[in-house]
């Protein structure tokens, strides 16, 4: 019996001996370090994408000229007014003055006597485009017009001069105060236009 254990025992070593090497374990994967590799990826990939979307920024802007302003042009002696289309037209016949030398003669509130006759004068500038010629006068504006009478230009006025225009007035019979307007109008009898606000007038004391 003996010699047949030992021959089994020969036979298993023998077995053991000649088997094929036991294939080694594939070490574990380091799952952090999978983790870690992923994410950087995905940062890398975050910042190329950023970069190629990235707006350009603008040129600086151009400087723009500033242009100097220009001189105020000197207004012209005469009058002007814009119409409607935005166009400066000069106005032909338009008048005014210098309040100081405004009343030549008759200072408002003169008393005077029932029908007295005087005559009132007032200083005046041609501020239009036209010479003032024949036919221009002083014309009744509104007011009492107490027997009013223009009295005729000495000459021509060139624009820019001035000229003693006067009326002749004859004091109303009853007490009380009365005011005469008048106004400049052109050959044709036509009111300057734009002189609504520069009537002349008299006021006087009928005592």
């Amino acid at each position: 019996m003996k010699p047949r254990i030992l021959s089994l025992l020969l036979i298993a070593m023998l077995l053991s001996a000649c088997g094929g090497a036991a294939t080694p374990a594939e070490p574990t994967p380091d799952v952090a370090a999978v983790r870690t590799s992923a994410a950087s990826t995905v940062v890398s990939q975050f910042t190329l994408t950023a970069a190629a979307f990235s707006p350009t920024p603008p040129p600086p802007p151009t400087a723009t000229a500033t242009l100097e302003p220009t001189a105020t042009e000197t207004q012209p002696a005469v009058a002007e007014v814009t119409n409607a289309e935005g166009t400066t037209v000069v106005i032909c016949d338009k008048y005014s003055w210098d309040v100081a030398t405004l009343d030549v003669t008759i200072p408002d509130n003169t008393i005077m006597t029932p029908g007295q006759e005087f005559t009132k004068t007032w200083k005046i500038k041609n501020i239009g485009s036209c010479t003032w010629g024949e036919g221009y006068s002083l014309i009744y504006s509104y007011g009492n017009k107490m027997a009013g009478v223009a009295q005729p230009l000495p000459s021509a006025i060139a624009p820019g001069e001035e000229v003693d225009v006067s009326v002749t007035f004859k004091a109303p019979d009853l007490p009380g105060t009365y005011f005469s307007f008048w106004t400049m109008s052109n050959a044709k009898g036509v009111p300057f236009l734009g002189n609504d606000d520069k009537a002349l007038y008299v006021q006087i004391i009928v005592q």
